[in-house]
């Protein structure tokens, strides 16, 4: 029964379920629904639509209509709206062709006539919208019937003229009616403009500008950005690239009328929302874009196939929009809300039994006071020293929640500086042969600080596991390393599903979501080692140049794995069975291993996690203040040797100086211990310890 029950949580697909809802291409689940069922409804119908030939001749259509999606969807993502798409169109397309043939201009100099007026329409709508504050519906309404005017003026004294002239320019034709490479140069040209966007969105500052802009317009002014001049640019570019639509539009008929351009509009906004791009701004993409381009193209050519009238036409693509944006809107609420109830995905997991930790007992992890005569230092001056080390010179280092690396300087400690700014929050530290302090950065990945406190980051990504539905190529939650002899770290990432302050979410789950990652300096490159650990942390080279120690902190274990050597690729457990939570490892004077336990089991969240089915309802039905916590209340220092023989345990049981011990590291016959949530560093002296060793020269020799 016990084995039934591991497998059903470890296979279950809820946990697969809410990865893929975390994905952002699971918000346009009901868009593409709806392609899929509108391209296989008249691919059914008419399997004629997608011959070959038809679907060159759509191509050109496409190339003009996406452009034009591509475009609306640009100003919806700035959280604007441009209601005079259309009438720009027009206008675009009729000074092409007043410029090719009345005016008998080169190719040329016709498009850059056709786009100067796109960007004239653009600058008039964004200046309105974007500096005068002018709400964008109202504002592109008038555009919209301002332009539509000019057109008309035009139309009337030009129609005749434009149509009985044929200008003398084969590059003008091609354009209208050429093939390049067996496509369309239309198509190719539109495919560029696109790729271009999907760069400018995805990958540069401008485009994250604008998602910031449409997300949270308040919040990016906050931040610095300029978004009058943001949201002004938007309606630059959508113009200009409506204006080169109506430009291939033009080369490709050759005439201008009255009804060109004409509700446009409507049809671009609602292929931009049946992509995915969303009406409020923030959420959108230039592929959602192209993908209800085609959608649309595809559902309005095939209407008039069948022989559905205009105005019938017009009002399916209405109610389609209406359908799409309901639906779409109450998919997005509910999907945060299944992804809620499903995401936190506990697993079967049974803890060996805990040790004997009885006062007065033989037992090596009976509990004592040893603790709490340990001196303090920059008490109430720092806070979260997660770890502590030293340099050469005795200089004692910690980092701080507010991203900082804190040097206290020797002898004494009581002066203090800031050391380096990194950012995030710095957790485990070691330093390299060349006295570089390499660190682990929650949030941030792994970077190294030079002796002049110059911080550099050495890798924030390793390789991406072929079957995992989220990214895990980026790192999360980096918390300790240590360096081989030839120069190559090994860290730990905790989990890769949660962030450093969702920590209880991964206990609860218990699941294995955490990995030891190896970067190389020499190659500049970074890979996974070993996965499925259960919170990994304290990895500590072993001194063998081939394997390093490691802990689980939910496993309540320490392992031991083979880098290097005949075992290479091996791992073995050295503790199985702790009596608390493990989290950093360093090394002792006499070959030995200190070992911090940030908290205690508790018999309580030990047989819950023997019930991942009450844990799963406690995380939907009870307040995350309540639930069942490891217990982090109590500080434990171990020793422990290669062999997992525990030697002795030294106990802070009233939690006066250490309520937490994340860590601990030994030099010059004194042991100083870090907490992740203290507001202090403690020092113990050490009975028989060496007092003139230290981890430096232990590891890297004495400096010369």
């Amino acid at each position: 029964m016990e084995k039934i029950e591991r497998l059903y949580y470890a296979y279950f697909p809820e946990k697969l379920l809410g990865e893929v809802l975390t994905k952002r291409w699971s918000d346009n689940f009901i868009p593409i629904l709806a392609a899929i069922l509108v391209i296989g409804f008249f691919f059914l119908r008419d399997p004629g639509f997608f011959s070959v030939g038809s679907v060159v001749e759509t191509s050109r259509q496409l190339s003009e209509f996406a452009i034009v999606v591509v475009a609306m969807g640009i100003v919806l993502l700035a959280g604007g709206l441009d209601l005079s798409i259309g009438s720009v169109f027009a206008l675009a397309n009729i000074v092409a062709l007043i410029c090719m043939n009345l005016l008998e201009w080169s190719v040329g100099a016709a498009f850059l006539a056709t786009l100067g007026i796109g960007a004239v329409c653009g600058a008039v709508n964004g200046f309105l919208i974007g500096y005068l504050r002018i709400r964008a519906f109202l504002t592109t309404l008038v555009t919209l019937i301002i332009i539509r005017s000019i057109v008309d003026i035009i139309l009337l004294k030009y129609a005749v003229p434009i149509s009985s002239a044929f200008p003398d320019a084969e590059f003008w034709y091609f354009i209208g009616e050429g093939l390049l490479f067996g496509l369309p140069f239309s198509f190719l040209v539109a495919a560029v403009i696109i790729a271009f966007w999907h760069i400018v969105l995805t990958r540069m500052k401008f485009g994250w500008h604008i998602t910031a802009v449409g997300g949270a317009r308040r919040s990016a002014y906050n931040a610095g950005l300029n978004v009058k001049r943001i949201v002004f640019l938007t309606y630059v570019c959508s113009s200009v690239m409506t204006a080169t639509a109506g430009f291939f539009f033009a080369a490709r008929l050759g005439s201008a009328g009255s009804d060109t351009g004409v509700g446009l509009e409507i049809t671009a906004l609602t292929a931009a929302v049946l992509g995915g791009n969303s009406l409020g701004g923030g959420r959108g993409s230039v592929a959602k874009s192209v993908f209800g381009a085609l959608v649309v193209l595809i559902l309005t050519d095939s209407l008039v196939r069948i022989g559905v009238s205009g105005g019938v036409s017009s009002t399916i693509l209405g109610l389609l929009l209406l359908a799409v944006v309901a639906i779409d809107v109450r998919w997005l609420k509910n999907r945060h809300k299944i992804l809620n109830k499903v995401y936190v995905s506990p697993t079967y997991f049974k803890l060996p039994d805990m040790p004997e930790t009885a006062k007065g007992t033989d037992s090596p992890y009976a509990i004592n006071d040893r603790l709490r005569e340990v001196s303090l230092i920059g008490k109430g001056q720092i806070e979260g020293p997660e770890d502590v080390i030293f340099d050469r010179h005795d200089n004692l280092y910690c980092p701080n929640r507010h991203g900082d690396i804190v040097r206290f300087k020797a002898p004494d400690y009581s002066e203090w500086e800031i050391f380096s700014h990194i950012g995030g929050h710095p957790l485990g530290m070691a330093f390299d042969k060349h006295d570089n302090l390499n660190v682990c950065v929650g949030g941030m990945g792994l970077y190294r600080v030079s002796p002049d406190g110059t911080p550099e980051k050495l890798t924030d990504e390793t390789n991406r596991t072929l079957f995992s539905v989220i990214d895990d190529s980026r790192l999360k939650l980096a918390d300790d390393l240590d360096i081989a002899p030839d120069g190559r770290v090994f860290f730990s990432e905790a989990t890769i599903r949660y962030d450093m302050q969702d920590w209880p979410q991964d206990a609860l789950e218990s699941r294995g979501n955490g990995r030891l990652i190896c970067y190389d300096p020499n190659t500049g490159s970074t890979h996974t080692v070993l996965r499925n650990l259960q919170f990994p942390n304290g990895v500590c080279m072993t001194g063998d140049g081939e394997s390093f120690l490691f802990a689980e902190t939910w496993g309540c274990r320490i392992n031991r794995y083979w880098f290097d050597g005949k075992k290479k690729g091996q791992c073995e457990t050295v503790i199985p069975d702790l009596p608390g939570y493990p989290d950093n490892i360093n090394k002792a004077s006499d070959g030995t291993f200190w070992l911090a336990l940030v908290g205690m089991r508790s018999p309580a969240l030990d047989v819950a996690l023997s019930m991942p089915g009450m844990r799963k309802r406690m995380a939907k039905r009870v307040a995350r203040d309540e639930w069942l916590f490891p217990n982090i209340n109590t500080g434990c220092v171990l020793r422990f040797d290669i062999d997992g023989n525990v030697i002795e345990s030294m106990w802070d049981l009233g939690g006066v100086n250490h309520p937490m011990v994340t860590s601990m590291r030994e030099h010059k016959g004194y042991l100083y211990l870090g907490g992740l949530y203290n507001d202090r560093i403690g020092r113990l002296k050490l009975a028989n310890a060496d007092p003139d060793w230290t981890s430096q020269d232990d590891y890297w020799g004495k400096s010369s």
